[in-house]
């Protein structure tokens, strides 16, 4: 999935980034908040994680202004100022979780699948469609009961279209969900996925919506 960091700390935003990337995600980071809110209502990201000391504009003026749009988006709150009053205000502003500084990485990569999960209505972290279940927690993939290997980036693929299922995912979105801002994307990449994932899965798995993009079909015979 593709994250946006928010956090103005070199040092630890460096090292948030690098623990959600082994995971498989994408993390677009920036330190400013000002810069934050414009990329928040330009872009389309899975999930926020917000620092509320930023330069620009504090955190918790971009959640409420965020709110205030109707930008859904699950926010989880970092800050270091761990006194009740700061986590009611941050709740109360529209904050979906929270952690305390100094965060311990193995909490924040729990926290962050926990939240993706529910914004996509599921509780338990296999999802299970037809004869497909995939584990996020694990990134396992079990295909009519075998196990199937996958790389990081057909992993985010596949889980982008079993967090949707039976959505059309445009080219654009699926490309962002894999790439963000800081990488280059060769123009079949996307396209080399997808042939993989049908040659390791099925070929009918994952159709070909013509002139819009593709979508997961796990109940296909």
């Amino acid at each position: 999935m593709r994250l946006l960091l928010v956090e103005d700390d070199e040092q630890l935003g460096r090292g948030i980034q690098k623990a959600l990337m082994r995971d498989g995600d994408h993390v677009d980071w920036l330190t400013d908040g000002a810069q934050a809110l414009a990329a928040i209502r330009s872009d389309n990201f899975e999930l926020i994680l917000l620092d509320l000391q930023l330069p620009g504009k504090d955190g918790i003026s971009v959640l409420q202004t965020m709110r205030k749009e109707s930008i859904n988006t699950p926010v989880l709150i970092m800050t270091a100022r761990d006194t009740v009053d700061e986590r009611v205000l941050g709740l109360d502003s529209g904050a979906d979780d929270y952690v305390v500084k100094p965060v311990e990485l193995k909490e924040l990569r729990s926290r962050v699948r926990a939240l993706s999960r529910r914004s996509h209505g599921f509780a338990a972290p296999e999802i299970s469609l037809g004869e497909l279940r995939i584990n996020s927690a694990s990134q396992q993939v079990w295909y009519r009961g075998e196990e199937i290997e996958l790389n990081r980036r057909e992993f985010v693929v596949l889980a982008e279209f079993a967090n949707r299922p039976g959505q059309v995912l445009t080219r654009s979105h699926l490309e962002g969900v894999l790439y963000g801002w800081s990488e280059g994307v060769e123009s079949n990449a996307l396209e080399v996925h997808i042939h993989h994932l049908r040659k390791k899965l099925d070929n009918k798995l994952i159709k070909t919506v013509r002139g819009v993009g593709y979508k997961l079909d796990a109940d296909s015979d």
